[in-house]
């Protein structure tokens, strides 16, 4: 046992958590081997960008991922936490080209090589920010492990990967309309594109037969693409149309002759009828030009300005084309109408630009035999989701899922290995650097420009960072991990591409549960972002509240898949709460002269009800945890921290602990430690710094709290029988005082109790209780109720009659005089209410809602008048 401490008088967090935070990392507590004699627990760190700073969401997300690593390692697994960071392709790239744009510069000025020195010199400059302030938090990673998607290890795995899945046919170069943002200037996939309802408009464009009558009407949301446009297309069973299947029509403005086409795409009944073509910039649109051999013509440069086959039109950009169109087709004659029309836009998950559908040689993964090994780990149970609701999300993703363009116009990346030979077109794919032409020995050979989605090393994360390709003891011993804990926005970027790499490459589901947790909103249930500038800084609230108030708040009143509002309140009152045990800390300590916290021999009956209650504590937040029922446990522990240890059993304590009895004072003592010291326990997972420090102070095993046992429920300590005699004294205490308090009556006026009971022996016991905290001057405890009890207040619980005489409590006629003047004001009121609501003119005029509150109103006062009413006949 350790020497114990004094507990300075106040909790100071700033004085205690960058010291408690290094104690940690010298006693090298975090860290986790590879231990054949222990179970293996591991989750992998969700990597934040590497550039970026902590914000809300993280701070969720990694409270949640320690609450359960701290758990598992008291439990005694070899608890792997595995922290790293993602290089974060798009966001990286454009934080060093703004830098250089304020020195005049762009990446084309520097060069390949030397923007990437200076990306890398950014990384340096600011990768370790995000771990530092995971430091802040609390986060109990394994430091030593931090892995870094372009480090050398991840690299191996991206490449291994890439060569693997390319010779199985399963990536694949080719044209496709693939989501480009002409503000990034880089190609999409589908889960980065974020459809925004807008209002828009539906313009209607006649487009004519070469000669003679018969015009077809298309209808478009996008005029400025139908330069691109290559035919019309029909249904085929539409009878309006069958005779011009096989025939042209003009293109307006272009005045190019374009087929007219009969395909089931085209439903029968829909709009015109006749849908315009442009396979360039149309997904839908490409594969109906595939099945008749349509021309392909982009008329939409990377940068969202009209190309040079736009025209007239060429070099505006885009939406300045658009207006510059529907001019020019009503001056033509050839605009028939035009619809207000609101309409899904796609837009760009990190600028929010519009994004615009391109043809493009791109990279792809084809998805369709992937999927199918991702998706019978999710019908079978063999990963599970919590919440279950989540499943179905996935499976309906996966069930429809497109192939995933992986090329990214970027510099800053995996650059895709994959070499092509400038004098006779062969193209290689390598893991290792091609300098001479395989097919004709040409050294004219250049790489790939194109880098990899951020979201494919990513995809690697749970086995590149144990290690793999190589097979190490960590990847045979930590994989698969245990659960991955993220938000649901991210389910198809990042979860769903983690499942089918594991598949493919490992033969084995990445993670066994899947916990899913909602986003931190602020107080009005608004999505936090940098436009509304309702964002709230994590460093800032540790800066002013704690580590540990932060974290509460974001553990407390949550529920898995939901999101959660952040309320300053709750922070204020979870400091609150962090001095509420620290004072219960301060209060023992003083108090303290055992040696040990064994519980003794003879306990009294309030020592039964606080273990019966902590034992089921135990029990109950080890299984809430188990479930992944974080906010549940978190509250349980608050609700029996304050309540149950601090407001009554410390309170029912102090007349032993204070009394003349030495061995009952022992007793109370290690009764008291032995709760304290096994709540800190369950309590440190949620808050690990307050905790450490009060540990350190008690007399304890072990170096720290983090590595000592988790407590477990013994069947021992359950006294169901003394558990609810408590609770009935409890509750008798509780009437008197409400009663007391009802009629303002000062704790420093005492008075005589009579209590009526059927169990006169248990009543008898709880005499001291009543004394001290009900403020009773004497207690008599019979089986029959007073013979006289005018004069007296009664309370009724389900095991007592209380009675109190009532000239004890007040002055008689100065009561009657208080209780009369509160009488004639609610009486006042109730007048009042009734004239207004008989009023004719009030309430056929008012709204609903306030004659509504004028009866609540009323039904108030005329309770509050019945109430007053019901005292004054009690005085007599």
């Amino acid at each position: 046992m350790s020497i114990r401490k004094e507990l300075p008088k106040t909790y100071d967090p700033k004085a205690s958590e960058s010291r408690l935070y290094q104690f940690w990392l010298d006693g090298g507590f975090f860290n986790a081997e590879v231990d054949k004699n222990k179970k293996p627990y591991s989750i992998v760190l969700p990597p934040p960008n590497v550039t970026g700073q902590l914000h809300m969401g993280h701070a969720f997300d990694d409270t949640l991922q320690d609450i359960l690593i701290r758990t598992k390692r008291m439990q005694g697994y070899a608890a792997l936490w595995m922290p790293g960071t993602d290089h974060a392709g798009i966001a990286t790239q454009i934080k060093v080209e703004e830098q250089l744009r304020k020195e005049g510069l762009t990446r084309y000025d520097l060069g390949r090589e030397k923007f990437l020195e200076r990306v890398w010199q950014w990384k340096e400059q600011y990768g370790s920010r995000i771990v530092k302030q995971m430091h802040s938090m609390g986060c109990s990673c394994d430091w030593r492990r931090l892995r870094f998607t372009m480090d050398e290890g991840c690299s191996k795995a991206v490449k291994e990967v890439f060569i693997d899945l390319y010779q199985k046919g399963y990536i694949y170069k080719g044209s496709r309309i693939i989501n480009w943002c002409p503000h990034c200037t880089t190609a999409l996939s589908d889960a980065e594109v974020e459809y925004t309802d807008k209002p828009g408009h539906l313009w209607y464009i006649r487009y004519p037969p070469p000669d003679g009558p018969g015009d077809l009407v298309v209808a478009t949301t996008r005029p400025e693409t139908m330069m691109g446009d290559t035919g019309v297309a029909v249904n085929p069973e539409d009878e309006r149309f069958k005779h011009l299947v096989g025939k042209t029509c003009i293109l307006p403005i272009m005045n190019r002759e374009i087929p007219i086409v009969a395909d089931d795409y085209v439903e029968l009944g829909f709009g015109t009828g006749a849908v315009k073509m442009t396979p360039a910039h149309d997904p839908n649109d490409f594969e109906v030009g595939l099945r008749h051999n349509l021309e392909v013509i982009r008329c939409i440069a990377d940068d969202g300005t009209i190309n040079e086959n736009g025209g007239p039109y060429q070099g505006m950009d885009r939406y300045e084309c658009r207006k510059s169109i529907v001019k020019d087709l009503e001056e033509q004659g050839y605009l028939v109408k035009t619809e207000d029309y609101s309409h899904n836009v796609g837009t760009c998950y990190r600028c929010h630009n519009d994004v615009e559908p391109l043809i493009s040689a791109q990279w792809f993964v084809k998805m369709a035999p992937l999927a199918k090994e991702a998706l019978r780990v999710a019908y079978d149970g063999d990963i599970r989701f919590v919440p279950e609701r989540f499943t179905k999300t996935y499976t309906n993703w996966m069930e429809n899922v497109h192939d995933w363009c992986i090329s990214r116009q970027l510099w800053w990346g995996h650059q895709i290995p994959a070499y092509y030979c400038d004098d006779c077109g062969e193209m290689t794919v390598s893991k290792e650097t091609v300098t001479v032409c395989p097919k004709c020995g040409s050294t004219h050979v250049r790489q790939d420009e194109d880098v990899l989605d951020t979201w494919f090393s990513s995809a690697l994360w749970p086995f590149s960072t144990m290690g793999w390709p190589d097979k190490t003891p960590e990847l045979e011993y930590f994989y698969p991990t245990s659960v991955l804990v993220t938000g649901y926005d991210i389910i198809f970027f990042w979860v769903a591409r983690m499942i089918f790499s594991g598949m493919e490459q490992m033969k084995q589901i990445p993670f066994k549960d899947v916990f899913i947790h909602g986003i931190v909103r602020d107080d009005k249930g608004r999505k936090m972002s940098k436009s509304l500038g309702n964002g709230i800084d994590p460093m800032e609230v540790i800066d002013k509240y704690g580590a540990d108030a932060l974290r509460f708040t974001l553990s407390t009143g949550i529920a898995p898949g939901n999101d959660t509002r952040f309320y300053y309140e709750r922070v204020e009152a979870n400091r609150n709460f962090c001095n509420k045990i620290w004072n219960a800390s301060r209060f023992l300590l003083m108090n303290l002269e055992v040696e040990d916290f064994d519980l003794p021999r003879q306990l009294d009956l309030e020592d039964k009800w606080i273990l019966s209650r902590y034992n089921t504590l135990v029990k109950e937040v080890t299984e809430n945890i188990d479930r992944y029922e974080l906010g549940i446990a978190a509250d349980k522990l608050y609700s029996f921290i304050w309540d149950n240890f601090c407001d009554w059993y410390i309170e029912l304590c102090k007349t032993r602990l204070t009394g003349e009895d030495k061995e009952a004072s022992r007793r109370a003592q290690r009764v008291l430690g032995h709760v304290l010291s096994g709540t800190l326990q369950l309590l440190h997972p949620f808050m690990p710094f307050i905790t450490e420090e009060i540990w350190q102070a008690l007399p304890h095993e072990g170096p720290s709290v983090m590595v000592s046992k988790w407590p477990e429920a013994d069947e021992r300590l359950y006294f169901p029988a003394e558990e609810q005699e408590m609770e009935e004294i409890m509750a008798a205490i509780r009437a008197v005082r409400n009663r007391r308090s009802e009629m303002n009556v000062p704790p420093s006026k005492k008075a005589a109790l009579i209590i009526a009971t059927q169990k006169p022996a248990l009543f008898a016991q709880a005499e001291p209780f009543m004394k001290r905290l009900a403020w009773a001057s004497q207690v008599t405890v019979q089986q029959q109720a007073p013979a006289d009890v005018s004069g007296m207040v009664t309370c009724v619980t389900q095991a007592a009659q209380i009675y109190m005489p009532l000239s004890e409590l007040v002055d008689l006629d100065k009561e009657r005089e208080r209780l009369q003047k509160e009488l004639d004001n609610a009486l006042n009121m109730v007048t009042r209410t009734e004239g207004k609501l008989k009023n004719e003119s009030f309430v056929s005029r008012a709204p609903e809602a306030v004659v509504n509150a004028e009866k609540e109103k009323l039904e108030k006062y005329r309770q509050m008048a019945a109430k007053l009413q019901d005292n004054l006949k009690a005085l007599g």
